[in-house]
């Protein structure tokens, strides 16, 4: 029995991101006014010099994204050609919900449209006009972009690992620009900036989410409102989070999404049944269309000729948050996504949790200017305006059953709490770790306790501001890097893309009758059904003979290559090419199928049985042609096929800086 490592740390990327991180804590835990003058400094910074870099670089994503959905890359999949997606869609669904969104919808659902509403970024408000600009501004906030930010980072993260066998690591979309040196210190770095993000954007998020615990908690059983008591229910939240993480179990976090999914579907739907119903859903199709007509100019608005500090406040705020949350976010939604082809995958991140998204800010937030504009309920819009924390609770208190409603909401947040605290320390784990496998249970519970550890510390230092700066900053060098990132993943879907052009533009397999063959043996092979002792049998005296034949020309003209079959019944050659050239794969699988019904026969009734293909499988997947019962001829003959074409392949990338990715070749 082998025993568990007892690290499994990348040392360098741990200590760097481990000591940036936790001097930053020291800072703000035991000199906090040099941290706010610090933070101070940092924010006036960047919003005098890099609010274009930001409202620019999420634009460039945002258009990207569509771009990919609509293009000719939209076919590739995210991993082998045969590989079919791991979670139905609605659990699929779910987990992106939970993760992606959770606490800021229940913090902002109501707070944001009425904080716009009642002080604009423009004007005097609490007006019409107002109204429908304040839905406009929330919709912008938490819509396509958000999303898009997201659906990149997971795209390149899914892409470059299960298609092209690269570690599951931000590093890896730098391959088509350097190669191999993102195993050294660029890599390194990437990685750092990844962690360093995830932890402040995890972090955002547990304070936003303590705050509006401790509101509830005050709102229907009294408990203070205090710093003490928000970093004991840190400790307590983060503690259920480490005893999770420590298990390492994804069941979970997955019952977890699901059952919050339907908790919130079931407030969704008290709040629009017993609210303003029709009201809601005509602003619903108001506010949609005003932001899809609204849309290119609010991405590029930066109030330039109306200066102001509202867009560090909020947009510059939301795009730091959402850039800092996607290593997290999109790692986690790349570890759920394969199997999806491209199109499919923008479609379902993009569009999908939007929509929710939209829906939900349309529900509760609509509500709430309802109240306050045609209700005349003042009340709500001064304590929204005093505390945001408490924003939903005074608004759930004007809707029947206030106290159960609240303290569904309270569980919610608690559940959405736990599940990023979870989720986030396995993955900042997964990033700072090699490749030996399943971590020890310290280095999870080490990332799970600092997460903690750094909310509480930036509370300490200022609360939601200090959050908000450190959000921020850290969100600006990453974005850079995702920019390159992205540069990096359009380079190599133009290589996969001519590859897939190069091995389908010959129709024509080696099959022909000319190797010998009647056209009788022929037939009767198309409509055999062979069991897998036969097709183990075809591959053990026909295909691995054929591929020893290929090797041993191939050895003799100075090539590397290996053959054999594992215990599976899978034979494979792998030819080895000089420097980073992507090598060859040539496999036969038995593979599985359903016998179809095509004829009367004596068996006609009969409970359906299976029979076997022996499919070829190239380094991109399931080619969907089996090869059984074809002589040893005809099997060399589709070898030397594939193999030609993957030459020319070789070929037409041989001009470009990089050749395509070859993991094996220098991992």
């Amino acid at each position: 029995m082998t025993s568990r490592p007892r690290t499994t740390i990348n040392r360098p990327v741990f200590a760097a991101s481990a000591f940036f991180i936790l001097a930053l804590v020291l800072l703000a835990a035991f000199a906090p006014q040099a941290a706010q003058r610090l933070f101070d400094v940092v924010q006036s910074w960047i919003l005098a010099n890099a609010s274009w870099f930001y409202v620019l670089a999420v634009a460039v994503i945002l258009i990207s994204v569509v771009f990919l959905a609509f293009s000719r890359y939209g076919d590739i999949k995210l991993g082998p050609d045969h590989s079919q997606p791991d979670y139905r869609d609605i659990t699929w669904f779910a987990m992106l919900f939970s993760t992606g969104m959770g606490i800021g919808l229940m913090f902002f659902g109501v707070a944001e449209p009425v904080m716009h509403f009642i002080d604009p970024p423009i004007g005097a408000g609490s007006t019409v006009f107002d109204a429908r600009e304040a839905m406009s501004i929330t919709f912008f906030h938490w819509g396509l972009h958000a999303w898009a930010i997201y659906a990149i980072v997971g795209l390149i993260l899914a892409f470059f690992s299960y298609r092209h066998g690269l570690p599951l690591r931000f590093r890896s979309a730098l391959y088509p620009l350097i190669g191999n040196r993102i195993h050294g210190p660029i890599g390194h770095a990437v990685d750092v900036f990844a962690i360093i993000g995830t932890v402040f954007g995890v972090a955002t998020s547990l304070g936003v989410g303590v705050s509006q615990i401790n509101s509830g908690l005050n709102h229907l059983f009294g408990l203070p409102v205090t710093i003490p008591v928000q970093i004991g229910l840190i400790v307590g939240a983060c503690g259920l989070a480490t005893l999770s993480v420590a298990s390492g179990l994804d069941r979970g976090i997955r019952l977890l999404s699901e059952f919050n999914l339907v908790l919130a579907v079931l407030l969704l739907l008290f709040v629009l049944v017993l609210g303003p119903t029709v009201f809601l859903l005509q602003t619903f199709v108001q506010n949609t269309g005003s932001y899809l007509s609204d849309l290119v100019h609010k991405t590029f608005n930066l109030y330039a000729y109306e200066p102001n500090d509202w867009i560090g406040g909020w947009t510059l705020f939301y795009w730091g948050w959402w850039i800092a949350w996607s290593p997290f976010v999109g790692l986690f939604i790349a570890r759920i996504s394969r199997g999806r082809t491209i199109r499919e995958f923008v479609r379902g991140v993009l569009l999908v949790p939007a929509g929710f998204t939209l829906f939900w800010m349309t529900v509760f937030g609509d509500s709430a200017i309802y109240f306050i504009m045609v209700d005349g309920m003042q009340n709500l819009a001064e304590i929204v305006n005093a505390d945001s924390s408490l924003a939903l609770f005074a608004f759930l208190e004007a809707l029947p059953l206030s106290s159960i409603t609240s303290a569904i909401a309270i569980v919610m947040v608690i559940v959405f709490f736990v599940t990023s605290a979870d989720s986030g320390a396995l993955v900042v784990d997964l990033l700072a770790s090699d490749e030996a496998g399943h971590s020890p249970v310290w280095q999870r519970i080490f990332w799970s306790v600092l997460m903690g550890v750094v909310a509480i510390a930036l509370l300490l230092a200022d609360g939601l501001k200090a959050l908000q700066t450190a959000t921020i900053a850290s969100a600006l060098p990453f974005s850079v890097i995702l920019l390159v990132a992205i540069w990096g993943l359009f380079k190599a879907l133009k290589l996969d893309a001519t590859k897939r052009r190069i091995r389908y533009q010959t129709i024509t397999r080696s099959q022909p009758l000319a190797g010998g063959q009647s056209w009788q043996r022929r037939l009767r092979n198309i409509v055999m059904m062979p069991t897998r002792k036969h097709v183990l049998r075809f591959i053990d005296d026909v295909v691995l003979p054929a591929m020893e034949a290929v090797a041993n020309e191939l050895r003799r003209q100075g090539y590397e290559v290996r053959v054999g079959r594992n215990d599976d019944g899978q034979a494979e050659m792998h030819v080895q090419h000089l420097g980073e050239y992507l090598d060859f794969s040539y496999a036969v699988h038995p593979l599985e199928q359903m016998q179809p019904s095509l004829a009367m026969d004596e068996d006609a009734g009969k409970e359906e049985r299976r029979y076997y293909r022996a499919e070829v499988f190239l380094r991109e997947g399931g080619q969907d042609y089996d090869i059984m019962g074809w002589s040893n001829d005809e099997v060399i003959g589709d070898i030397l096929d594939q193999y030609e074409r993957h030459r020319q392949y070789l070929h037409m990338v041989h001009g470009s800086n990089r050749p395509a990715p070859d993991p094996e070749s220098g991992d």
